[in-house]
């Protein structure tokens, strides 16, 4: 109920920004001073977001990457994964190709609106540092953790963590150490939870925020707005229903032979609790449910693939945040080449692995992709801030899309590895 009274009260905040920033942008007048006094209630929930994206993704993924399975359950585990990592690249790649087939933010009138409006760096200076070679971006991805830490290099604070997360689960199981690391990840387990209280705290500020960001960015730009608003969620949404509808059909029909849509229809509980509370962990006990009762698959597998799956698994995400990146791409001059876009699937998709059980996880993991892309924080605020107003729509697709993957991907996996019961089913 909290949680739903949250989204209302961000989308009503969100609406009455936009009036009211639609209403002084048509009205001519001097906003400075409107700026000035409500710009820093914006700023402080852009800020407040910054200060705990990096804790809940060194958390997070070192706490999921010790979960692990163990050696008696080593194929079935690494195929979950290895199923898990090909989708989050698929759509990853998928949300690129939307997100340069509709361009948001792109146009000639868009450009020139842009350009007046904003105060960007340097053109020329933005895009040679955002186009790094891959070469660049994979030796940054082996850094002094605690440099990484300290300088927000995400991709080596990701690649550190994982690392970390799997040296632990594979000590755990020498017997001198099977307590003390028992008792680390408890510790750790608690320090996240710790965490995700604080988001909590920061999400019931974030309609004010929201309001504040939302009014100052339409009293700024106006109209400018609306196209790649409109551009940016129905190239996401249709991006989640091809996923949804084509590609894990598609990939179920040649690996399994059998009629993907009747598996979809077993599954549409779970996929509707995922879409209604936005919330990947709690449609997990309905996913666990269809799966033994629907299903027929094993409870070896399931209880295994399927939380970890809400942790890793994050399809939905990986269409939402190249859409973004484009449109800053387009907002701030940034060239988009080829390596740009490998980095940017690549950064997607390690990125991606962080988001499991964070509320509005999807909104962190944008910062990973605007720093990448070597933005000032002024410019990330700017997109952030547009991000902020429509993430809870986006939010139920996604959601959605990363419940139903991890529960296609579980099937999948079963029934290859011959832990459905093909009489019950």
């Amino acid at each position: 109920m909290k949680k739903k009274n949250l989204v209302l009260q961000v989308f009503i905040a969100f609406i009455a920004g936009l009036v009211l920033g639609v209403v002084l942008w048509l009205a001519k007048v001097d906003i400075s001073g409107y700026v000035k006094i409500v710009s820093p209630f914006g700023q402080v929930l852009v800020a407040m977001l910054k200060m705990i994206v990096i804790p809940v993704i060194f958390l997070s993924l070192i706490d999921g990457a010790a979960s692990v399975p163990t050696k008696e359950f080593g194929k079935i585990g690494i195929k979950v994964i290895v199923w898990y990592f090909l989708t989050s690249l698929f759509a990853a790649v998928l949300g690129s190709v939307l997100a340069i087939g509709f361009n948001p933010g792109s146009g000639e009138a868009q450009q020139a609106a842009w350009k007046s409006l904003i105060n960007t760096q340097n053109t020329s200076e933005i895009a040679s540092k955002a186009n790094n070679s891959l070469a660049d971006v994979f030796i940054s991805m082996f850094q002094n953790p605690f440099q990484a830490l300290a300088q927000g290099n995400f991709l080596a604070i990701i690649v550190f963590s994982i690392a970390f997360g799997l040296a632990l689960k594979m000590i755990s199981e020498r017997a001198e150490y099977s307590t003390k690391v028992k008792t680390l990840l408890e510790i750790i387990d608690v320090a996240k939870e710790a965490i995700f209280k604080i988001v909590d705290w920061i999400l019931a500020y974030s309609p004010i925020g929201v309001f504040a960001l939302t009014s100052v960015n339409f009293a700024s730009y106006g109209s400018s707005l609306f196209g790649p608003y409109i551009k940016l969620t129905i190239g996401v949404v249709l991006g989640i229903v091809a996923m949804v509808l084509i590609v894990y059909p598609l990939m179920m029909a040649v690996t399994l032979k059998v009629n993907p849509f009747k598996v979809l229809m077993k599954i549409k509980e779970p996929m509707l609790t995922a879409f209604v509370t936005r919330s990947s962990a709690a449609a997990l006990p309905v996913s666990l449910r269809v799966a033994k009762e629907d299903l027929k698959i094993s409870e070896n597998i399931s209880s295994f693939a399927l939380p970890l799956g809400s942790t890793i698994n994050m399809d939905g995400v990986c269409i939402h945040l190249p859409m973004f990146a484009i449109l800053a791409a387009n907002m701030f001059g940034v060239k988009v080449t080829f390596v740009s876009l490998s980095v940017l699937v690549l950064t997607t998709v390690l990125a991606s692995v962080g988001a499991g059980g964070v509320p509005g996880g999807s909104l962190m993991l944008l910062f990973i992709i605007l720093q990448n892309m070597k933005l000032s924080p002024d410019q990330i605020a700017i997109i952030v801030g547009l991000a902020l107003g429509i993430n809870p729509i986006l939010d139920m697709f996604e959601t959605m899309n990363n419940v139903t993957g991890d529960i296609v991907c579980t099937y999948s996996v079963a029934k290859l590895s011959g832990l459905v019961d093909e009489d019950k089913e």
